[in-house]
């Protein structure tokens, strides 16, 4: 099995991907430039940073260069692809998934620790996770107010396509809890298929306890599972 981290000018939590599924899940794990090929990769991380210094919008070049066609293909033939931070603008402004996001409703970077909670166990990503379980992630953006209209966020719902949200660390969806303005308090949404994830908070950044959380390495377990499934 081998997995694949697509590198953007600008990438810059490529590393940290890298490590968690090269070193500590013990996954062939390959950086790939954006101009070379994925194919006979069993998964793809798309992960944050700053592809092209956000020029137009963030993530806007890097969904239109050609790599996106391979990662298209991968995802329409069942296999994992997780877009984190920059990687989930790219995968919404390439159509991969549903919404935009847009400048935070305080428009700052936003860098902090978060609570979600997981409501979706049945997809790539979170077989690991306990439904309404509450874990801890932190976030680092300035574009990450997820929007949908009313009729996508009605589709989204009845497919189960939300599977991460900003809640309080009791559990409940506050306000005062979204670091962003998302609507619905969204931090993570999945295709119909559950097979391509697109989330803000930074699981890299949470797979270990010396970093204050290690709940996000469930999130990159449950991808490898998937693909050995696959």
């Amino acid at each position: 099995m081998k997995f694949a981290v697509i590198r953007f000018g600008g990438s810059n939590c490529d590393s940290d991907v890298h490590h968690i599924l090269n070193d500590l899940l013990d996954v062939s794990t390959d950086m790939v430039w954006y101009k070379d090929s994925i194919e006979g990769y069993d998964g793809v991380v798309i992960p944050g940073g700053f592809s092209y210094g956000d020029y137009l919008r963030a993530g806007a070049i890097a969904a239109r260069t050609p790599i996106m066609n391979s990662v298209r293909r991968l995802a329409d033939s069942g296999k994992p692809v997780i877009g984190i931070c920059n990687g989930f603008q790219i995968l919404a402004e390439s159509g991969l998934l549903p919404g935009a996001l847009r400048t935070n409703v305080y428009p700052k970077f936003c860098c902090k620790w978060v609570d979600l909670r997981v409501e979706n166990i049945d997809t790539a990503f979170t077989s690991g996770f306990k439904k309404g379980e509450i874990v801890r992630m932190p976030v680092a953006h300035k574009e990450g107010n997820f929007f949908a209209d009313d009729a996508a966020l009605h589709d989204m719902n009845s497919h189960r396509q939300i599977v991460f949200r900003y809640v309080s660390p009791d559990g409940d969806v506050a306000d005062y809890a979204n670091p962003n303005g998302s609507v619905e308090n969204i931090a993570g949404i999945v295709n119909g298929s559950g097979n391509v994830l697109g989330m803000m908070p930074h699981p890299e950044r949470a797979s270990e306890s010396i970093l204050g959380s290690d709940d996000g390495r469930r999130i990159f377990e449950s991808m490898v599972w998937y693909a050995e499934q696959g």
